[in-house]
C-alpha cells in the first residue's frame, strides 16, 4: 500500500491514526461482548474503516454526513460520547432513539449525522435536500452520503444522482464497494467494470480510490471539499475495499472464497497505516501502546456507564406523544374582505401567501415553474419567488420526497406537488418509512407537505383518478387533510405548511374549477382535527369529505324532507371523532360516504369507532357507501357506475326507513 503523506504534519498523521484505531478497538470489544451474549447484533466495518474515518476527518463538524450501518468511524470521528453510542446499541434511553430503533438507524442534529433506514436508497435523496439547503444558504458547505455497491442498483440511487447533477448540488456520493451485498458478489449485481463509470451518464465527476488507504481518502476529500466550496457540484466516489466479517455477525463469511479473504487481509487499513507510521518514525511502539491503552480505557469506562443505565420501561403516553412533533397551532384570523374564488384559486393564494410568510419555503414538482403546474396553480410563482424556491424536478418522485426531508433537516420547509396523487406510489417508500417515522425514531421533524391532486369524475382513467388517502391514514406519523371547499382549502393548507409534521394534502381535481366560495383575501389558518357541520338535522348523521360532501349536499337539496347532520371531516388524521359521536348520539343513525373503494377505506374505521363508542345510541346499523371494488375506469358510464354518488341516495333512504 502506497502512503503519500503530502504536506501533512506528524500531528495530523497521528490524529488520523487515533481516529482509525478507535472504531477498530470498539469493534473488537463488541465482538467479544456479542459472543458473551451481551450485545444482540453487530454490523462490522472491520477492513473498511479508512473510508468513514478519512471522510469525517476531512469535513467540518457542521457539515452533514449520512452514513450506513458499518460506518462507526463517522460517529467516533464526530466525538460522540461512547456511552451514548453504546446505549443506542443496547436500547437504553440515553441513546438516540429511546430504544425504538437499533444499531446506526438514527440521526443527531447535534453532531450533524443523519442515519439510515433499512431501505437504504432514500438517504441519497435526503443528502440532495440537505445540499440544496446549503446551496440556498450559500454557505459553501459539503454533504457526504454513504451507500454500498448493492444499493447502487436501487432506483433511488439513480434518481438522487440525477437530481444532484441537474441542480449542481455539493454532494459527495460515497460508494463503499466491499465486494458483496450481503452474500451476492458484484458480478451478480452489475455489469460495468467500475461503479464510478455510472457518473458519466449523469455528467458527473467521478473518482476511484483505494478505500483502505486512509491518507489517500483524507487527501482526496480535503481537496474536493475545497473545490466544491468554490464550484458546487456533485462528485461520485467509488472506494475499493472489503469487509472482513459477515454482512452481520450471524451471517458469517462462508460464501467468500478463502483466497479472497487472504488477499484482502494483507490490505488491512489499520495495520498497514500503523506499519507506515512506525517505518516513517512518526509512531513509536511506546506511543502506539499509549494511544491504544487510552482508547481501551475510554471504551471500558463508557461501557460501564452504559451498563449502569436502567433498562427502558414502557411509557404509553410518551410513545404516543412522540409520534408527532409537538405543534402549537397559531390561530390567525382573517379580516372581513372576501372574494368569490375557486378551489384552485384558494390553493394558489395559500401557497403564495405562505411563500411570502416563510422565506425558507421551497416548492418542488414536475412542471411547476414557468409552466405553472399541470393545473396552473403555481403560474406566475417563478416571477415572484425565483427558480431557487419554485423548482421543476425530474420525474423521480422518490428522491424528490427524500430531498424534501433533507431540506427540512437543514432548516427549510418543503412542499412537494405530486402531479397526480396516483403518482405518489413511486414516492411511497420515503413517505411511509422516512417522513412518517422520523420524529418517533430520533426526534427530528419532517416539515414537508405533499400535495395530492386526486379523485374521479373527470374520465381520466386508472392512473389519474384515484383517491388513495387510505394508503396514508393507516400510517402513524402522517397527517392527512382532505378539504371540500375553497375556504377550508386555503386555511388548512396554510396550517399544513406551518405544521412541522409531514402532511398529505388531498385536492380533488373535479372541485378545482367547479366549486366557488367567498374566501378572505388575506392570510388565515384553520386547525386540524376539527370537522365542519355543513347541515343540521335530527334524523341521520352523514359523514363525508372531499367530493363526497358535495354529493351528499346534492341529495339533501333534492330531498328537503331528509333532516340530516352533514359532517365534513376536512382532516382525516387527526380525525374529529368527538363531532361524529355527538351527532350520532343525537340522530341515532350514521352513514359514511367516501369516494375511495369501500373495503379498507377510512369509512370502515369510522364505522367501527361509532359501533364501539355509540352502540347504545344507534337505532340502525352503521352504513358505508364507497366505490366498487375495481380500479377506476375511463369512459363515463363505467366511471359513473364505479363512483358511489348514484348509490348514496338509495342507501341513505334505506337507512332512514330502517
Amino acid at each position: 500500500m502506497n502512503f503519500d503523506r503530502k504536506d501533512f504534519s506528524n500531528e495530523e498523521l497521528l490524529d488520523l491514526y487515533s481516529r482509525i484505531l478507535k472504531p477498530r478497538l470498539i469493534e473488537e470489544k463488541m465482538l467479544i461482548l456479542l459472543r458473551q451474549g451481551k450485545v444482540s447484533k453487530w454490523f462490522s466495518g472491520i477492513g473498511q474503516e479508512a473510508i468513514s474515518v478519512g471522510i469525517t476527518a476531512a469535513l467540518d463538524s457542521d457539515e452533514y454526513i449520512l452514513p450506513m450501518h458499518r460506518n462507526l468511524g463517522v460517529f467516533t470521528g464526530r466525538a460522540i460520547p461512547l456511552h451514548r453510542l453504546f446505549s443506542q446499541w443496547q436500547g437504553k434511553k440515553n441513546g438516540f432513539t429511546k430504544g425504538r430503533d437499533r444499531s446506526f438507524h438514527f440521526g443527531t442534529q447535534e453532531y450533524k449525522i443523519i442515519g439510515m433506514i433499512s431501505h437504504l436508497g432514500p438517504q441519497l435523496g435526503v443528502a440532495d435536500g440537505i445540499a440544496l439547503a446549503n446551496k440556498l444558504k450559500r454557505n459553501g458547505k459539503v454533504t457526504a452520503v454513504f451507500t454500498g455497491e448493492g444499493a447502487t442498483s436501487e432506483g433511488d440511487f439513480h434518481e438522487a444522482l440525477n437530481i444532484a447533477s441537474v441542480w449542481d448540488l455539493p454532494v459527495l456520493f460515497v460508494i463503499e464497494n466491499n465486494g458483496y451485498g450481503l452474500s451476492t458478489p458484484t458480478n451478480e449485481q452489475y455489469r460495468c467494470e467500475n461503479l464510478a463509470d455510472k457518473g458519466i451518464g449523469y455528467g458527473m465527476e467521478s473518482h476511484i480510490l483505494d478505500g483502505n488507504n486512509i491518507l489517500e481518502v483524507y487527501a482526496k476529500i480535503s481537496e474536493l471539499k475545497a473545490s466544491l466550496a468554490e464550484n458546487p457540484r456533485p462528485v461520485l466516489l467509488e472506494f475499493k475495499t472489503f469487509r472482513m466479517r459477515g454482512h452481520e455477525e450471524a451471517s458469517g463469511t462462508k460464501y467468500v472464497p478463502q483466497e479472497l479473504m487472504d488477499a484482502w487481509a494483507v490490505k488491512d487499513p489499520v495495520a498497514n497505516y500503523r506499519n507506515y507510521l512506525v517505518a516513517s518514525g512518526v509512531l513509536s511502539e511506546e506511543m502506539d501502546a499509549e494511544i491504544t491503552a487510552k482508547i481501551k480505557a475510554e471504551i471500558d469506562e463508557n461501557w460501564a456507564i452504559t451498563q449502569s443505565q436502567p433498562d427502558i420501561e414502557a411509557d404509553l403516553s410518551e410513545e404516543l406523544n412522540d409520534v408527532y412533533q409537538e405543534y402549537d397551532f397559531e390561530d390567525i384570523k382573517s379580516n372581513n374582505e372576501v372574494e368569490n374564488i375557486r378551489v384552485v384559486d384558494a390553493i394558489s393564494q395559500a401557497l403564495k401567501q405562505s411563500m411570502e410568510r416563510h422565506d425558507n419555503l421551497v416548492i418542488m414538482g414536475q412542471d411547476i415553474a414557468e409552466y405553472g403546474g399541470a393545473f396552473k396553480i403555481t403560474e406566475g410563482f417563478v416571477e415572484q419567488f425565483g427558480k431557487e424556491r419554485v423548482r421543476n424536478t425530474p420525474i423521480c418522485e422518490s428522491a424528490v420526497v427524500s430531498a424534501a426531508m433533507g431540506l427540512s433537516i437543514n432548516g427549510h420547509k418543503a412542499i412537494v406537488e405530486m402531479q397526480f396523487a396516483d403518482f405518489v406510489s413511486t414516492g411511497f417508500n420515503p413517505i411511509v418509512n422516512l417522513l412518517a417515522k422520523q420524529h418517533y425514531r430520533w426526534n427530528e421533524k419532517a416539515d414537508v407537505v405533499v400535495r395530492m391532486p386526486c379523485g374521479g369524475g373527470t374520465q381520466a382513467g386508472p392512473f389519474h383518478s384515484q383517491t388513495n388517502e387510505a394508503w396514508f391514514t393507516k400510517t402513524p406519523g402522517l397527517k392527512v387533510v382532505y378539504p371540500a371547499f375553497p375556504y377550508d382549502v386555503k386555511g388548512l393548507l396554510n396550517t399544513a405548511i406551518n405544521d412541522p409534521n409531514p402532511v398529505l394534502f388531498f385536492e380533488h381535481k373535479q372541485l378545482y374549477r367547479s366549486v366557488y366560495q367567498d374566501v378572505p383575501k388575506d392570510y388565515y389558518t384553520i386547525p386540524f382535527g376539527k370537522a365542519a357541520l355543513i347541515k343540521e338535522g335530527e334524523s341521520v348523521t352523514i359523514v363525508s369529505y372531499g367530493a363526497g360532501v358535495h354529493w351528499a349536499l346534492e341529495v339533501l337539496n333534492s330531498n328537503p324532507d331528509i333532516k340530516a347532520d352533514l359532517i365534513d371531516l376536512r382532516t382525516l388524521q387527526p380525525l374529529d371523532v368527538d363531532a361524529i359521536y355527538a351527532s350520532v348520539k343525537k340522530t341515532g343513525k350514521c352513514i359514511i360516504l367516501q369516494e375511495d373503494t369501500l373495503f379498507g377505506g377510512i369509512a370502515s374505521d369510522i364505522s367501527a369507532l361509532v359501533m364501539e363508542n355509540c352502540f347504545e345510541y344507534l337505532d340502525a346499523p352503521v352504513l358505508r357507501v364507497g366505490s366498487i371494488e375495481s380500479p377506476i375506469p375511463f369512459v363515463k358510464p363505467l366511471e359513473d357506475q364505479y363512483l358511489p354518488k348514484a348509490r348514496f341516495e338509495k342507501e341513505l333512504k334505506q337507512l332512514i326507513a330502517y
